[in-house]
């Protein structure tokens, strides 16, 4: 992943993000108007760069993709003392 996306949280890998391919397909339409079932071809027809451009954007946005890929939010520690 680019470096301006690592920064950000921890590493994804390529597998991790293309297996969770229908929220990509979902958000490839809402995000970008690509309806890849209506357009079966377009895969076909564009660059793998193409593609990954599209889905580094996805991850970079708040989409289900993004979503389910964001690591939960660190909750800070209660001091013992402060319980009640």
């Amino acid at each position: 992943m680019p470096a301006e996306e690592r920064r950000r949280g921890e590493p994804v890998a390529w597998s991790a993000i293309l297996s969770r391919w229908r929220l990509i397909e979902a958000d490839l339409a809402s995000e970008y108007g690509l309806d890849l079932e209506a357009e079966p071809r377009l895969l076909a027809s564009r660059s793998w760069r193409w593609l990954e451009t599209r889905i580094l954007g996805l991850l970079a946005a708040d989409t289900r993709l993004y979503r389910a890929l964001a690591p939960e939010p660190e909750m800070p520690e209660v001091p013992k003392g402060s319980r009640r």
